[in-house]
């Protein structure tokens, strides 16, 4: 019978064991759902025959809370959880957060800052020579030296940092079987240098590998334009068929990534989600009200992993890759029926998706034997003519899932790429994502309407936007719907000065709509925009990018984009008279503010004066007040 795993000595000798096989230290609440990468990591070594202890949010300020399990035979497994430990405790603006959606009962706190870091420190302290693995988003996007907003400066690798022996990078399913049986086969850690999808630290990497030697980590904190020219190497070396061997030297060691892991095939996709989870948060989080983060997937279903569409700033090319990997359609209707007769299920699947959901097959037949294209990408600037635009699978996917008993409505909510949705020829599933898959509103990401900054994104051009808008308006007009389009938008990004940032607020009025929400640019690690925030430099060309960092520039640029909302006054003012558009202070109906009082007052006194003269007696007074005579 499906269990959670164990969490106490009490768990494991109610299983017969002695001893845990590995012991996962993980920074959010134990969730065993296979949108959580724990969950997954940890049914699969499960499946191969491992023995897996959870720790969920230890107490690291108490060595004794990373031991309540024993020492583990093979060793520690370490992640900070679904997001950056930073990115979950801080706003853009550096400020704190005031919930965690990762930790029962959505209170804050519950994990440190630097996660990884902290944590394997923690184990360090009790457990010197055990060997510590460290994965996850936070592992993954620092494994070689970055730059680190936060603290605003660059830091080493998270591997040197934390003390740990290997770091798994990327979705992790193969390579944590691959260094599981090495350890378990007597293999010593340090030797375990051959498996992709890995990084290790060493005195001398072995010369007789192909590889790239990176620039110094020195030279990366004296240069920023060094720092560009190798995230940009870094960047053409992450797909898994093309990408070399990396060497970043420190001072005394250095640091090597392998390639990545391959792609899993779709027999092995379908392995990974039908191993038996639990599907939801563990009942110890009973009290606390559960884990909030399981509203947005516990009926909601995935079917592929990868992007293609490679935006500047998304870390999904260093992370899952560019190509797309699928399930079956038999792995998700299995998984599908399963949650239709769930108690709580009200007839409504959230979502049918992944990173981008209708991308359902890789972007052309090249990418399953040669990977992706190491200087080109497949949908920006144009869309490459070897891409496969068609959406036959995905929606026939969709049909069977709305055929399913006791289902409603199935919504795509992850997020779709408009301009791959006009490349392809056929309307069949334009047509019925607008008749059957939207709640009234569809949330596409144009993120800007300028050319510069969207050229600066890697996203379309806004004309590309327009004819996607046009078309969905034409089809909801002919179905007689009155459903609408949200725009994620982003201010602030590399690339938008005051111009830019006017100009979205004119297109937002012109539009009749304003945003509730608006995104500011994060600087996270290991994106093309991060880069760009940091060095100043596109490194792709390594020409000079304009940079917003000021905070009351980007607190002007986000304001403009909610440029109706009266707190936001006085910093669109100021934004309009600085950008010298103070033609749009006004009250004609293309002005977005109405002049301050005081320019009201000065506006009327004028004409007053004008009058004024014409109607006073002969002479005029002197300072003093009194007439001429």
């Amino acid at each position: 019978m499906a269990d959670f795993l164990p969490i106490s000595k009490k768990d494991m000798k109610a299983r017969g064991w002695e001893q845990c096989d590995f012991v996962y230290i993980i920074g959010d609440a134990y969730v065993d759902h296979p949108s959580f990468g724990h969950a997954i990591i940890s049914r699969v070594l499960e499946n191969a025959g491992y023995k897996v202890g959870i720790i969920s949010q230890p107490d690291w300020k108490d060595p004794k809370s990373i031991s309540v399990l024993g020492e583990p035979r093979l060793g520690f497994l370490v992640m900070g959880g679904n997001m950056d430990s930073m990115v979950n405790h801080y706003s853009v603006s550096k400020k704190k957060r005031k919930t965690d959606a990762f930790t029962p009962g959505g209170v804050m706190g519950k994990r440190p800052d630097y996660a990884v870091t902290v944590y394997c420190n923690l184990i360090r302290r009790s457990y010197q020579k055990k060997p510590i693995i460290i994965g996850g988003i936070e592992a993954s996007l620092r494994r070689l030296a970055h730059y680190d907003y936060w603290s605003d400066k660059m830091k080493r690798s998270v591997l040197l940092d934390s003390q740990a022996d290997l770091l798994l990078y990327g979705m992790g399913e193969r390579s944590i079987v691959e260094v599981a049986d090495a350890l378990n086969g007597g293999m010593d850690v340090k030797d375990i240098t051959w498996i992709d999808g890995t990084v290790f630290s060493c005195k001398e990497p072995d010369g007789a590998v192909p590889q790239i030697v990176l620039p110094k980590y020195e030279q990366l904190t004296k240069n920023k334009a060094k720092y560009a020219e190798s995230f940009y190497l870094q960047y053409q070396n992450t797909d898994p068929f093309t990408a070399k061997r990396l060497v970043e030297p420190y001072e005394d060691r250095c640091v090597v990534q392998n390639p990545p892991q391959k792609p899993l095939t779709q027999q092995e996709m379908d392995k990974v989600y039908s191993l038996p989870y639990m599907r939801t948060w563990h009942p110890s989080y009973a009290k606390a009200g559960g884990v909030p983060a399981i509203a947005e997937v516990q009926f909601s279903l995935i079917s592929n992993r990868g992007c293609f569409g490679a935006c500047s700033f998304c870390a999904l090319t260093f992370h899952q890759g560019r190509i797309i990997q699928t399930r079956s359609h038999q792995s998700i209707l299995a998984e599908a029926q399963k949650m239709v007769w769930d108690p709580d299920f009200k007839g409504y699947i959230h979502d049918v998706g992944g990173p981008t959901a209708n991308f359902r097959h890789p972007a052309c037949q090249k990418q399953l034997t040669k990977g992706a294209c190491q200087n080109r990408q497949c949908l920006f600037p144009t869309p490459c003519k070897n891409m496969v635009a068609d959406h036959t699978d995905y929606l026939a996917l969709l049909r069977k899932l709305r055929q399913l008993p006791n289902v409603k409505k199935v919504f795509i909510r992850s997020g779709i790429r408009f301009d791959y949705l006009l490349a392809d020829k056929s309307d069949a599933f334009f047509k019925e994502m607008v008749k059957h898959h939207i709640s009234g509103q569809l949330k596409v990401a144009p993120e800007h309407i300028a050319d510069p900054v969207l050229d600066l994104m890697g996203k379309p051009r806004n004309c590309v936007y327009e004819r996607f808008l046009e078309k969905y308006k034409r089809l909801n007009d002919q179905m007689g719907l009155k459903q609408f389009v949200v725009p994620y938008l982003m201010s602030s990004h590399p690339g938008s000065t005051l111009k830019e940032a006017v100009a979205l607020a004119e297109y937002l009025r012109d539009l009749g709509y304003m945003p509730e929400q608006v995104q500011d640019f994060y600087p996270t690690p290991s994106t093309i925009s991060t880069v760009m925030y940091y060095t100043g430099l596109d490194p792709r060309t390594m020409k000079k990018v304009y940079v917003p960092t000021n905070p009351h520039e980007k607190a002007m640029q986000r304001a403009l984009i909610q440029y109706r909302n009266p707190k936001n006054y006085a910093l669109v003012h100021e934004a309009l008279v600085k950008a010298g558009r103070t033609d749009l202070i006004g009250f004609d109906k293309k002005c977005l503010i109405k002049p301050m009082q005081s320019e009201r007052t000065r506006a009327a006194a004028k004409p007053k004066q004008a009058a004024g003269k014409k109607l006073a007696p002969t002479g005029s007074r002197n300072p003093k007040g009194r007439r001429k005579r």
